[in-house]
């Protein structure tokens, strides 16, 4: 099972290691998050454990919402993400209304991080796909930051699909791979994690154990989660 967690984006600054290099870092705070849903092959058709975070005012929740978080025994969340698991996982130990604690992880982790990168509006090629653009000698006007040709003459007469073009930029859901832990805090349910992570600040986070590593195989959600409410 690979274990995961939302939280916040709180921002970014840097730690200094035991050898005295100083090393960037994203500080994550997962305060709040829970299991809200447990799904099961039986129930469901497939395993999945839907995770819940960020608290939301009750004047501000459906219906609907606040009865499906009422049987999680939780106030209702802003966000929410489902986890696909495989039908072999054992979710049987978790219940919904389970919180989750920044300890499922520990120090020298790698994981997946996913989150909404910032939005740029509208930008050009040189920006969006880093175009080296045109050279400014030798009679060159109003032609700088152009993308160039993008016809395919006669045939097959049309712009190729995937074309890099001007357009909107950003805003769009972004995983950076195999990110290691630098510390866990787990008494204030802070994760520090190397590097810069997609999103601004106080955006909301997806952080699970890398699955290109071949490692964390035996951690476990349930085994780390836990069991109080």
């Amino acid at each position: 099972m690979r274990i995961a967690i939302l939280g916040r984006k709180v921002g970014m600054t840097q730690v200094f290691d035991d050898k005295g290099a100083l090393i960037p870092i994203t500080v994550v705070d997962t305060t709040g998050c829970i299991v809200s849903q447990v799904k099961t092959k039986d129930k469901d058709g497939y395993t999945a454990l839907q995770l819940a975070v960020s608290d939301i005012k009750p004047q501000n929740v459906k219906k609907a919402v606040a009865g499906h978080f009422k049987k999680a025994s939780s106030p209702a969340k802003s966000h929410i993400r489902e986890i696909r698991l495989e039908d072999s996982d054992d979710v049987a130990p978790l219940q919904a209304g389970t919180k989750v604690s920044a300890s499922i992880f520990q120090k020298g982790d790698v994981v997946d991080v996913t989150g909404i990168s910032k939005g740029r509006g509208f930008a050009g090629v040189m920006k969006r796909y880093n175009f080296r653009g045109k050279h400014a000698t030798h009679g060159t006007h109003e032609y700088f930051r152009h993308p160039g040709s993008a016809g395919t003459k006669t045939f097959p007469g049309r712009i190729m699909k995937n074309k890099g073009m001007p357009g909107h930029m950003g805003d769009v859901k972004t995983t950076v791979q195999k990110m290691e832990i630098i510390d866990v805090k787990a008494e204030e349910n802070l994760l520090f994690i190397k590097g810069g992570i997609p999103g601004s600040r106080d955006s909301k986070l997806l952080v699970r154990l890398a699955v290109k590593t071949g490692k964390h195989k035996d951690r476990s959600l349930s085994a780390s989660a836990p069991a109080d409410k």
